[in-house]
């Protein structure tokens, strides 16, 4: 028959440390964030399947390549000038088919957030400037349109064809990759799944 060892004595100077406690979200954050993210899978379910693709990207959660070139009115152009606002980098050309459908959207998106000013539409050119031109003169749209004479921007952003969207946050850093064309609601909900995502970072870093 086994004995147990008697317990241990613990000395009044032995009593031992408290875990320390893990930094915890508000349920204040944590309910708008789940929200949110419940929104922003709802328009991605309800969308349809050949807008709104998210994808992964190396460059997600880093600081964005150099985008310094001169837009159609031959002024220089750098997005990092753009630091404050959410920056939305859309890269198409003219003659791609999901570009021209998703101009739309793109019109609708910038003219609402031009107002609020919280955030800032960049269009890259992927090909074709001649007809860019031509095509924003018929079409609309007056954000900045960048040039990209040499495809070196594209290729520093990973960016193979068009349409393709990331989003930049006001730090600098990419959050978002797009591979397709995109929606005024589906870039809406992405920027709000994202601010509250960036602020729920801060909460817990303090």
């Amino acid at each position: 028959m086994s004995i147990d060892a008697p317990p241990t004595a613990v000395e009044p100077g032995d009593v031992p440390a408290p875990a320390p406690r893990r930094r915890r979200l508000g349920p204040w954050l944590v309910a708008p964030v789940a929200v949110v993210v419940i929104l922003f899978v709802a328009v991605l379910a309800t969308s349809d399947p050949a807008v709104d693709r998210v994808a992964d990207s190396p460059l997600l959660g880093k600081p964005a390549p150099p985008l310094v070139s001169t837009d159609l009115e031959g002024d220089r152009f750098d997005l990092g000038a753009m630091r404050g606002r959410w920056v939305v980098v859309n890269y198409f050309a003219p003659w791609c088919v999901p570009c021209r459908q998703e101009h739309p959207e793109l019109i609708s998106f910038h003219t609402r957030h031009q107002l609020a000013g919280d955030a800032v539409l960049v269009s890259v050119v992927f090909d074709d400037l001649p007809g860019t031109q031509a095509f924003f003169a018929k079409e609309g749209g007056d954000w900045p349109v960048v040039t990209d004479p040499t495809g070196g921007i594209a290729l520093d952003w990973g960016v193979a064809k068009v349409p393709e969207t990331f989003i930049v946050d006001p730090e600098g850093y990419v959050r978002m990759r797009i591979v397709s064309g995109v929606t005024s609601s589906g870039l809406d909900a992405a920027l709000a799944q994202l601010q509250l995502l960036r602020v729920g970072a801060r909460q817990a870093a303090s």
